[in-house]
């Protein structure tokens, strides 16, 4: 009688755990379908925003950006960013591992972030360094190269890329900085755009830096090398 008693108050005890186990097994398994769902959605669907630009659209009262494809950026602009921030995107699965092991060899993050894991990191997650975005952008990468081809990886990071204070996307950017659309930039204002980035509210285009003149010099230099080696195929017709 004893030994029931201890046993119906154990089965008491364990029975709200229980529950509580199950209703995060499932949240979880929600959170897992709805973000396959958006990541493979996302493929065709354009994101309407991102959280990113939504908070930086509270701050400012709003912010400028005009979506346009692939087919409406001019061949140099994605070529140029390519050159300047993952010259190894059509190589790599979502993570650049040769550009990963210098990063640590040099005990420093920059540079191995490639398009893929900022294109994550701007559309679903928060800006911001810790461990549970580094994971969560873990996760999501690999699933978005597989569900996406690099030419619409490459096609969302310049609509969603910011390139000055409240400005997003290349066409806005374009318009903005020399009065031009996406299509009609030049190479040297291609590369000049490029070269704003990874600090787009402490560089400016327009009025370039000496230094920034130089980066954008090795970036045209670069979008020719990537393009003659072929390491532009997966996002060019």
């Amino acid at each position: 009688m004893a030994r029931a008693r201890k046993r119906s108050k154990s089965a008491g005890r364990l029975r709200p755990l229980v529950f509580l186990r199950r209703w995060v097994l499932r949240a979880v398994l929600v959170a897992v379908v709805l973000l396959a769902v958006l990541v493979l959605g996302y493929r065709w669907v354009n994101p309407p925003t991102t959280i990113y630009i939504w908070q930086e659209s509270r701050r400012l009262g709003g912010v400028a950006q005009d979506w346009v494809p692939m087919d409406r950026i001019a061949p140099a602009m994605a070529r140029s960013v390519v050159a300047a921030e993952d010259a190894n995107f059509c190589l790599h699965w979502g993570f650049d591992m040769g550009a990963i092991r210098v990063a640590i060899a040099e005990g420093s993050g920059r540079g191995a972030s490639t398009l893929s894991q900022q294109v994550v990191k701007n559309v679903w997650l928060w800006h911001g360094r810790n461990w549970g975005r580094k994971a969560l952008e873990a996760i999501i990468t690999p699933a978005m190269e597989i569900a996406w081809p690099k030419r619409r990886i490459l096609e969302v990071y310049l609509n969603v890329a910011e390139f000055d204070k409240g400005v997003f996307g290349v066409d806005a950017a374009a318009r903005q900085y020399f009065g031009v659309s996406a299509a009609d930039l030049s190479d040297a204002q291609a590369a000049r755009l490029a070269a704003v980035l990874p600090d787009p509210k402490g560089r400016s285009a327009s009025r370039p830096t000496e230094s920034l003149r130089r980066r954008a010099a090795r970036i045209m230099d670069g979008a020719a090398t990537i393009a003659r080696d072929g390491r532009t195929a997966c996002f060019e017709d």
